[in-house]
C-alpha cells in the first residue's frame, strides 16, 4: 500500500491447514477422517462415497448437510455439475499463461539478498517475475509466462542455456541471486491459471459449496483464501438469521455471496493485466504517486482500490471494485487531459478526483438502470 501501517502477509497454505487441524480436533463434535477421496455424492439422500487412498475400499458417509469446500477441482461441484436437472451453469476461464515458483535463496548468514518489507515486479509487458519474502530470509519467486504464445514462453525453456538466456536477457539482476535457476526451473512444476464461475452454489438446502469450489480465482490480489474464508463469515450471518432454516440460509448466502465473489475474480484479473504492463507506465506510475500522497495526507478522505478492497473488510468486494475503478478512470482521465496541475495544492487535486470519480458513478448508474 505504500503506508507502513498497512500491509498484507503471505503465510504458508500447510501452516494454516495445521493450525485449523488443531483447532479442529480439540472440539468433541468433530471427527477427522484422513487418506479418504470423494468418489460420488447423492444430493437427493445427502449421502456421498469415500474411497481409501490405501485399501481402495468404498466407504458411504450419511449427513444432514454437505459442505462442499474442496477446491478448484471440486468433486461436489462437478457432481451437481453433472447433474443435470439441478441446471448448475459453470465456465472456467484459463489464462494463457502459467507460472512456476523458484528461489531466491537466504546468505550464508540467514539474511535477505534484497528488500523484505515489499512485493518484487519485474513487468516485461506481457510477462513478468515477482518475489515474496519468506521468514528465513529467503524469497519465493514466480515467473508468470505464457504457456504457449508469444515471443517467450514454457513451451520454448526446453534447455538451460535457453532458461539462462531468457533471465539473463529480461531479468539479470534477479538472476543474480538464484544460483539454483536452472536446477529449479525444471524440477519444479508448471502450473495453470483459471478462473472458476458457477452458479447455483446449493442443492435444495441440503449441499452448499464455498471457497475455491464455487469461485477459484487468480492470485494476482492475494485475495483467494480470504475470500473464501470470509464466506465463512457471511454464511455464518445467515445461519444466525434464519435459525435452522437451511434452505433460506444457503439461497440468501449465494445470491448475496455470489455477486462479490464474481468482483474479486474481476479484480485479479484486472491486476494481472496491471502488473505485467501497466506499472511500467509513466502515466500509471504518475497515477500511483498521486494515490500514495492521497493516502498519506488524507487518509479519511481517500482510499485507493487496492486499499478498498485490502484494508477495508467491511467493504464489499463488488463496492470496492465499482468505487476503485471509477477512481482509477477519473485519476487517468484528468492526468491524461492535463487537469492536475503542478500548481495546484494536493487538496485541489483530490477534490477534482472526488468529484470526476462521481460522474463516472453516476453515468455507471444511469446506464445500468436504462
Amino acid at each position: 500500500s505504500g503506508k507502513e501501517d498497512k500491509f498484507i502477509n503471505s503465510i504458508s497454505r500447510p501452516g494454516l491447514n495445521m493450525l485449523l487441524l488443531n483447532a479442529a480436533e480439540k472440539l468433541p463434535n468433530i471427527s477427522l477422517i484422513f487418506n479418504q477421496s470423494c468418489e460420488s455424492l447423492n444430493f437427493l439422500n445427502t449421502t456421498a462415497i469415500f474411497k481409501d487412498v490405501n485399501s481402495k475400499k468404498e466407504n458411504t458417509y450419511k449427513a444432514d448437510l454437505i459442505f462442499g469446500t474442496d477446491g478448484a477441482g471440486s468433486v461436489v461441484r462437478n457432481n451437481m455439475y453433472a447433474n443435470k436437472s439441478l441446471r448448475l451453469s459453470y465456465s472456467i476461464d484459463w489464462l494463457s499463461h502459467s507460472y512456476k515458483e523458484l528461489t531466491i535463496p537466504a546468505t550464508e548468514n540467514g539474511k535477505f539478498q534484497d528488500e523484505h518489507k515489499a512485493l518484487h515486479i519485474w513487468p516485461r509487458g506481457e510477462n513478468m517475475l515477482i518475489s515474496l519474502p519468506n521468514l528465513d530470509g529467503s524469497f519465493t519467486v514466480t515467473l508468470f509466462l505464457a504457456h504457449q504464445t508469444g515471443k517467450d514462453n514454457f513451451e520454448k525453456l526446453t534447455t538451460a542455456e535457453k532458461v539462462n538466456e531468457y533471465f539473463e536477457r529480461e531479468f539479470p539482476d534477479a538472476k543474480a541471486l538464484m544460483p539454483n535457476l536452472t536446477q529449479e526451473f525444471f524440477e519444479n512444476p508448471t502450473a495453470y491459471l483459471g478462473t472458476i464461475k458457477c452458479y447455483p452454489w446449493n442443492v435444495m438446502g441440503k449441499t452448499l459449496i464455498l471457497g475455491d469450489a464455487a469461485h477459484a480465482i487468480v492470485p494476482f490480489y492475494g485475495q483467494g483464501m480470504n475470500a473464501s474464508l470470509e464466506d465463512v463469515v457471511v454464511l455464518d450471518k445467515f445461519i444466525e438469521k434464519y435459525e435452522g432454516d437451511w434452505e433460506t440460509t444457503f439461497a440468501e448466502f449465494q445470491k448475496e455471496r455470489k455477486i462479490d465473489a464474481d468482483a474479486i475474480a474481476d479484480l485479479a484479473i484486472d491486476n494481472f493485466h496491471e502488473m505485467k504492463e501497466h506499472t511500467a507506465n509513466p502515466l500509471f506510475q504518475e497515477k500511483r504517486k498521486l494515490e500514495v500522497a492521497f493516502e498519506d495526507h488524507f487518509p479519511k478522505k481517500y482510499n485507493s482500490k487496492y486499499s478498498l478492497v485490502t484494508f477495508n473488510a467491511d467493504i464489499p468486494y463488488s463496492e470496492a471494485m465499482k468505487r476503485g475503478r471509477a477512481q482509477d478512470q477519473a485519476i487517468l482521465n484528468l492526468l491524461d487531459d492535463g487537469k492536475l496541475r503542478s500548481t495546484m495544492s494536493l487538496e485541489e487535486k483530490l477534490t477534482l478526483v472526488q468529484n470526476e470519480t462521481k460522474i463516472i458513478l453516476h453515468h455507471a448508474t444511469v446506464e445500468k438502470n436504462l
